[in-house]
């Protein structure tokens, strides 16, 4: 009887960057490589700049794939791979890419939203393994990827929460702030937790707020607009600049209310965050600080038995997401 074969092939496409790499049965990376989209590319150049991605990690698999698994920035519906107008690859929206890939591979091929992705490795090879390795395992996790947007994935019992639709955990587009005044969202709405929180909104912020002051008393006027990233607004921050100070300060209290509504939608034992701007609330203690305002907000004691800490996975964890969906589901 034949072994079944070790290695995944996996895929992390984003709205910058498409990364591809072969995964053991352990969740370790054993190879992998990255590209950047093709900028102002239509949807068939992205599509082919991924295929060409994809067959190098299926070629570096060597022999045979245990499967392809496409963690996919956007909503996508999982029985169909198919994305939904992905805020950040708005070309490949209605495009089924388990249909495209499939007839041409010799392995099954899965498709599914990066962050629930993420939140399932996390629970497997992860901040849940580890829990679970210290006598502390979780039932349910949620993890939030605080970056370029804000986007969310649940874990329950071992199983992803993806809803009627494939389409559950968008968390970036829970209402936070419902002002008329509030910041638009590419979604289309307003005042949604992306909208003030991601490292995008950060930066956007930032921008609006120093051209609108003149940049009094602040080193983001020195920057040029077009150089001000979040990473800029969080060093600023951290030098004692008031201006981003306070910019952060919002980002923060965003994302305390809005990790609160998943506390108490979910009732989750683990709250992972990770991403870019996740690691610049690490770096200047920010997480204390969310988890104080959870605290302050969550409607009971027994809310607040849950750990709140960040990916062990870090830029890995949609890639080892995508091969744990493979190895969910080929069992």
């Amino acid at each position: 009887m034949s072994s079944k074969p070790e290695l995944v092939a996996a895929m992390d496409w984003g709205g910058t960057w498409i990364r591809v790499a072969t995964v053991d049965a352990g969740g370790q990376i054993r190879w992998q490589d990255r590209t950047p989209n093709p900028k102002d590319a239509s949807r068939s150049q992205l599509i082919e700049a991924a295929r060409t991605m994809l067959d190098r990690a299926i070629a570096k698999c060597g022999g045979e794939t245990a499967g392809v698994g496409i963690a996919v920035a956007g909503p996508v519906d999982t029985e169909t791979g198919t994305l939904h107008e992905p805020p950040n690859l708005m070309a490949l929206d209605g495009v089924s890419l388990s249909s495209l890939w499939q007839d041409g591979l010799s392995c099954p091929v899965f498709v599914g939203n990066d962050a629930t992705l993420a939140a399932l490795g996390e629970f497997y090879y992860g901040a849940g393994r580890e829990a679970s390795d210290r006598g502390a395992a979780t039932k349910t996790l949620v993890y939030v990827t605080v970056s370029t947007g804000i986007g969310g994935g649940v874990v329950d019992g071992g199983r992803m929460f993806l809803g009627a639709g494939g389409l559950a955990g968008e968390v970036g587009h829970m209402t936070i702030d419902y002002t008329a005044p509030a910041q638009p969202c590419l979604c289309g709405s307003q005042g949604c937790l992306e909208a003030l929180a991601s490292g995008t909104a950060i930066a956007r912020i930032a921008r609006e707020r120093a051209a609108a002051t003149g940049g009094a008393d602040s080193a983001l006027a020195a920057i040029d607009p077009s150089s001000i990233t979040s990473e800029a607004v969080f060093q600023a921050a951290g030098e004692g600049d008031a201006l981003a100070q306070e910019i952060i300060e919002g980002a923060v209290n965003a994302l305390g209310v809005g990790l609160t509504n998943i506390l108490h939608l979910f009732n989750p034992g683990l709250i992972v965050l990770g991403g870019g701007v996740t690691v610049g609330l690490e770096k200047f203690g920010l997480i204390e600080k969310i988890r104080a305002i959870i605290d302050a907000r969550a409607m009971s004691q027994r809310h607040k038995d849950f750990v709140l800490t960040t990916s062990r996975l870090g830029d890995s964890v949609g890639i080892i997401g995508a091969a744990a969906m493979v190895r969910h589901n080929s069992g």
